[in-house]
């Protein structure tokens, strides 16, 4: 996505997965679609660009070559991540929803269980080409596993880390980092005056939860157990969070305004040559709208572990991106199912993927040279051999609300010159543990 949830989006999934837990899963919104308005659809799309009118500009001109093809008016709303969710959750609950709504892929699981959205089974799937046409990837963040998916991937994508070529010719350092104890060392030669090595946004919840989860299974570590258990403060995942806020809270090579960045502000910085290195998703669009030029940075992996991997398999990235669902209780069934199988077409995967600087969950898509730049190169590589999904359970959201907020306080810890210690991490992510146990 263009730019990350916001925090007051993700702090209101707590209301959402404890009344998945109190009805078991219903909603106002199980009746089964119909085909009572076959002419019109509704569609809410989820901000990807610059801004919500040049996303308006964007999806516009896409929609109607289909309403020109099925002679079914689309009436679009681009709603910003800040109020997506909130919006969704109202409509989960009142029945009264879009019929095709997009929705971040972290989010599926729990909004699974509401039971809101239509499931893809086979016939559902076949109806759009069949589920074989999506990365098995894509597909795994689209649902809990062992259940049919929630949704649809449209828009893929995985964190890269950038760098920026100039500081790095200046400091000597000739390639960038393969693993954390390259990236700290390469942080520390360039943190100096104005400059520091490693922007972040430390009150960013969902970026937390992403990084946490990453470090987390490079120690070997998972945040649920097999069966769906919350399990916080095991040794692998303390190691992780640890490591993560240990950037700046040892490391120093983040500013410590870092501790109240929520905003994508960590972009601005890097591309006003404050920082020499960030972690993020397809940030090409954004550089270049803040006046910076392709030529001045770099793009590689996202570092890992030195030695062997935790878990056998090396994981430098979550399954980030975006699905696209179907309201259960939608009055244009064979409509809506119509309009996901154009903007998951081949042709229309090209074309919005390539304009958002995301990569297609579509696998014949992938293969277009539109997504061969370096930069693309890099997000489609991790996506296919080193990318994990975040944990498809139902208290999935619930998870990046009361972790990303441990995090958070302990990166204001780091700011403050109070001691991070081991001990610490462990203590308020036992405390989050708690808070989804008693939820």
């Amino acid at each position: 996505m263009r730019t990350m949830r916001a925090a007051a989006a993700t702090a209101l999934v707590i209301a959402l997965t404890a009344t998945a837990a109190a009805c078991g899963g219903g909603t106002a919104t199980n009746d089964e679609g119909s085909n009572k308005a076959p002419k019109k659809l509704t569609y809410w799309a989820s901000n990807q660009g610059p801004s919500i009118e040049a996303d308006k500009k964007i999806l516009t001109k896409e929609i109607a070559k289909f309403e020109k093809e099925s002679g079914i008016d689309v009436e679009l709303e681009v709603i910003p991540w800040s109020d997506l969710l909130n919006r969704i959750l109202a409509a989960t609950s009142s029945g009264q929803g879009p019929d095709v709504l997009n929705i971040g892929n972290t989010w599926s699981a729990s909004l699974q269980a509401t039971g809101a959205l239509l499931p893809w089974d086979a016939k559902s799937f076949d109806k759009i080409g069949g589920r074989d046409r999506f990365t098995e990837s894509a597909v795994a963040a689209a649902g809990a596993e062992g259940k049919d998916p929630a949704a649809v991937p449209l828009y893929s994508l995985s964190y890269a880390l950038y760098y920026n070529k100039k500081i790095f010719k200046d400091a000597g350092i000739e390639k960038p980092p393969a693993t954390w104890d390259e990236l700290v060392e390469a942080g520390k030669k360039v943190t100096k005056g104005d400059t520091y090595g490693l922007a972040l946004e430390g009150s960013n919840l969902s970026n937390h939860i992403h990084q946490a989860f990453v470090l987390a299974k490079q120690h070997g570590a998972d945040f649920f157990t097999a069966d769906g258990k919350p399990d916080f403060t095991s040794d692998g995942a303390v190691a992780g969070v640890k490591q993560w806020v240990d950037f700046m809270a040892k490391d120093k090579i983040t500013t410590k305004s870092a501790a109240e960045y929520a905003q994508n502000q960590s972009l601005s910085d890097f591309s006003k040559g404050k920082a020499a290195m960030v972690l993020w998703q397809a940030a090409a669009s954004t550089f270049k709208s803040q006046g910076m030029d392709e030529s001045e940075y770099g793009v590689a992996p996202v570092p890992v572990q030195s030695g062997a991997p935790g878990q056998g398999k090396q994981i430098n990235s979550m399954v980030a991106g975006i699905n696209i669902s179907v309201f259960k209780n939608t009055d244009n069934l064979d409509g809506a199912l119509d309009f996901v199988k154009f903007m998951t077409s081949d042709e229309e995967q090209k074309i919005l993927n390539s304009t958002y600087g995301s990569i297609p969950p579509v696998k014949a898509a992938q293969q277009d040279a539109a997504f061969g730049k370096p930069d693309t190169s890099v997000l489609r590589d991790v996506l296919g051999t080193s990318a994990a999904p975040l944990p498809q359970v139902p208290e999935e959201s619930q998870f990046e609300t009361v972790v990303g907020t441990a995090i958070k306080d302990l990166f204001a810890d780091a700011a403050a010159g109070r001691p991070v210690t081991t001990e610490s991490v462990k203590a308020a992510l036992g405390k989050a543990e708690q808070q989804m146990t008693k939820s």
